[in-house]
């Protein structure tokens, strides 16, 4: 099994936090849907059954469970996988691997017997508290072997009501390995989003919010007005003509049946319907022909966020507003998959869910409650520049008058944007850097299996103020989880080959032989020592190898008089610099 650079550094971060951490310290690896999250998992599970140990993958859902063996066993070589579900009804237990759905297994976690890790896939649907299903399996597996591991496999690293999926009382303590949206799509291992301009925007102000999420009869009530059925199937027609698969999420049953009637009815195009009631054997060959192409069109609801897998998804219409962070970049996420033939996916959003959690990339991993505003989207008067409601028809500084079609017109037409832009506004946790200093690092003591050697220590000087470090640990084995984040640390930043050393590392970072750091994203998360740096936005690499010397004197002799003309200008604005 071939992995990309970025699965083998998630493998091996899985493996050294298991082998160097506590029992009770149970990591998570978040890797973005669309990412392949399987054959990290399939790698993880092969390796610890040549280790001679028992691994066990549980999830929530049948169609899941089947999914995942299916994968796994196209993946594990001749190791065979065996499933234990009483929705599908198997339960093959004398497999070195098992995939298992909870429901079924966590009262029957004796019939197993020795376990030595479990494989939490989805693991954001675990409870954060409480007498779970989950947390009764895992009590029950550690009563017969107290040294079992439990990992966590996830796309979004919170929940929508309790916030970070990760902390000193959860199940899951820290996260051993994440990598973001942005950066797999800029490394071409994930479908760019694209947007464009819904014109049937309505206002979600009046939705009140349970439970982290709109009420459903309100948002169906809403989104299910004939004129707003009828306009939204008009523009999602209109912007798929040359789009192979597009799935609609629909705000509720008899909503998700109205879009289809309509699509079918005056345009002329079918499309197929998968809620929670549908019979198996009808969602299974609706799915089936969507996935070959046979049919174009295919809506959603309460389905089809999770672990759903077409690869030729090219556009997702968001017929349903969320106050969900999760189940909105979920949504989104369906497009995120590669295919031969597919340039892009596109995002029609008719509820104003950019607008209110902002993009994808950028999904700010706390409550609801929490959130500025509340998540609800503003609009700017267009006379005087006051931030206003969307639902205000007039504006209180200037008495400026809009009907409300052109006032959720303007909201939209402020394009905001599903992937975030290097010029746009800094997303939640992220940071200008403003200078970017180089130093070497010498361990004081060993950690885990590694020696104490020495290393690159990177500081982030930022706008906001404040210093954030980072180390790059360039001298340890290969194989080893951070000498392949190093790699890739330093592959993004230099055409120069990786240096054999610390101090060599140091010495080409001073001569000015890595990018420049434009801005990066820092996270801290449960039991982390140190904020975690994450998607940085980087410069163009410097050419390799360096210009001649007298070249690179003339390029030198350039910069200064650039600065100087620089300088010349802010004083000419009166700015003191």
């Amino acid at each position: 099994m071939n992995l990309r650079p970025y699965q083998l550094e998630a493998v091996a971060a899985a493996h050294e936090h298991l082998r160097t951490r506590p029992v009770d310290e149970c990591p998570c690896i978040v890797l973005p849907t669309g990412a392949g999250k399987t054959p990290v998992l399939a790698t993880i599970a092969n390796d610890v059954v040549g280790w001679g140990g028992r691994p066990v993958i549980v999830t929530h859902v049948k169609e899941l469970v089947q999914q995942s063996a299916e994968r796994l066993r196209s993946l594990a070589g001749t190791t065979s996988v065996g499933v234990y579900s009483a929705g599908l009804g198997k339960r093959q237990l004398r497999c070195p691997i098992t995939v298992a759905g909870i429901q079924s297994i966590h009262e029957r976690a004796r019939d197993l017997g020795r376990v030595d890790l479990i494989v939490i896939d989805e693991a954001h649907l675990v409870p954060p508290k409480g007498d779970g299903l989950y947390r009764r399996f895992i009590a029950s597996v550690r009563s017969m072997n107290p040294h079992v591991r439990v990992l966590g496999l996830t796309a979004t690293a919170f929940r929508t009501k309790t916030g970070p999926l990760c902390g000193p009382r959860n199940i899951f303590r820290s996260i051993c390995y994440e990598i973001g949206v942005k950066d797999l799509i800029a490394q071409g291992y994930l479908s760019p989003l694209v947007t464009a301009v819904a014109q049937q925007h309505v206002d979600t102000s009046g939705l009140r919010v349970q439970a982290g999420e709109f009420v459903a009869r309100e948002v169906e009530a809403l989104m299910d007005r004939q004129g707003l059925v009828r306009g939204a199937c008009a523009e999602i027609v209109a912007h798929t003509r040359d789009r192979r698969g597009t799935l609609i999420f629909a705000s509720g049953v008899a909503h998700a049946h109205h879009l289809a009637e309509e699509l079918i009815r005056e345009h002329g195009v079918e499309c197929g319907v998968v809620v929670g009631e549908t019979p198996s054997r009808e969602r299974a060959a609706l799915i089936a022909r969507f996935r070959t192409g046979q049919l174009r069109y295919l809506c959603s609801v309460g389905v089809l966020t999770t672990g759903f897998d077409a690869p030729h998804v090219d556009c997702v219409a968001l017929v349903r507003p969320t106050h969900s962070p999760g189940l909105y970049y979920q949504m989104c996420g369906r497009g995120f998959r590669l295919a031969e033939g597919k340039a892009d996916c596109l995002v029609l959003d008719f509820g104003n869910n950019i607008e209110r959690h902002g993009p994808v990339d950028g999904v700010w991993k706390e409550p609801p409650s929490k959130r500025r505003g509340n998540g609800q989207p503003t609009k700017t008067c267009p006379e005087c520049g006051e931030e206003l409601p969307t639902a205000c028809r007039e504006c209180p500084e200037c008495g400026c008058e809009l009907p409300l079609s052109e006032l959720l017109g303007a909201v939209a037409a402020k394009g905001a944007s599903v992937i975030s832009a290097e010029d746009g506004p800094l997303l939640p946790n992220q940071h200008r850097v403003v200078r970017t200093t180089y130093a070497l690092h010498m361990k004081r003591r060993a950690i885990g299996a590694y020696p104490p050697l020495p290393s690159l220590r990177v500081h982030y000087e930022v706008d906001r103020g404040g210093t954030f470090v980072e180390w790059i640990c360039v001298e340890h084995p290969r194989g080893s989880y951070p000498r392949m984040r190093a790699e890739s640390w330093w592959a993004a930043r230099s055409h120069a080959p990786f240096p054999k050393s610390a101090a060599d590392a140091l010495d080409a970072a001073n001569a000015g032989e890595l990018a420049t750091t434009r801005r990066i994203t820092v996270r801290k998360s449960g039991l982390d020592k140190f904020p975690r740096i994450l998607s940085p936005i980087l410069g163009p690499r410097p050419e390799w190898p360096p210009p001649a010397t007298d070249e690179r004197d003339a390029m030198d002799e350039q910069d200064e008089l650039d600065d100087d003309g620089d300088d010349a200008a802010v004083e000419d604005c009166g700015v003191s610099a």
